[in-house]
């Protein structure tokens, strides 16, 4: 089997290495740099996908994009689906709630604290009374669900949890997880795994991750 991970730094992307890591597969990284000024991914990637974004998984000559699909994919189709939950197990609702609330609610208020704090003083209004409240009241609801817990799922590591990684370093990179003591404990023990460390490894700079 070829493997080929086409990876922007500083991206979503790192979760799919931290993946591969986890499931014990050979694999090869292509790295892309962002532009120094814009931060946007190379046109290259319009080369693999027609939305020249990344992470993109080349698995045998076919393309696989978009992070959560990909996460999702790779765990049931790889290493007997161990970091998945299998259809029938009762936790599998869980599951599935927190692999898409990463990208479906959590993301949106931190995104749209990067593109409106663009707008200097005139961002200023939106910001104070739509996007640092939702941010807010995400991170209280990920922290509650998350005491007495070490994995968002099924009492075990799962791809879930790979999933929302990038969401609790976008969090401690776009308000901080000072407030947050389940999130960032978690955060710390994620970081631990020497799966995640040889991601760090292989896929190069990832400020996000301090």
């Amino acid at each position: 089997m070829s493997i080929i991970v086409h990876h922007l730094e500083e991206s979503r992307s790192q979760r799919v290495l931290w993946l591969m890591e986890e499931l014990g597969l050979e694999y090869a990284v292509k790295r892309y740099p962002r532009h120094p000024q814009t931060r946007l991914a190379p046109p290259e990637l319009k080369e693999l996908h027609p939305l020249g974004k990344s992470p993109v998984v080349d698995k045998n000559g076919r393309i696989y994009a978009e992070s959560g699909a990909i996460v999702e994919y790779f765990a049931e189709a790889e290493a007997g689906g161990k970091l998945s939950v299998a259809p029938g197990d009762p936790a599998r609702a869980e599951y599935l709630y927190w692999l898409h609330f990463a990208e479906g609610s959590a993301m949106l208020p931190l995104l749209l604290k990067l593109y409106v704090g663009m707008l200097g003083e005139n961002g200023a209004p939106l910001m104070q009374m739509r996007v640092e409240p939702e941010i807010a009241n995400h991170l209280s609801f990920m922290n509650s669900a998350m005491e007495g817990k070490d994995f968002f799922a099924a009492d075990r590591f799962t791809a879930a949890d790979i999933e929302m990684s990038f969401v609790l370093d976008a969090g401690a990179g776009r308000g901080g997880l000072e407030n947050y003591a389940n999130l960032a404990r978690v955060r710390a023990a994620y970081q631990s795994r020497p799966a995640y460390q040889r991601a760090l490894e292989k896929g190069g700079p990832y400020k996000m991750g301090a």
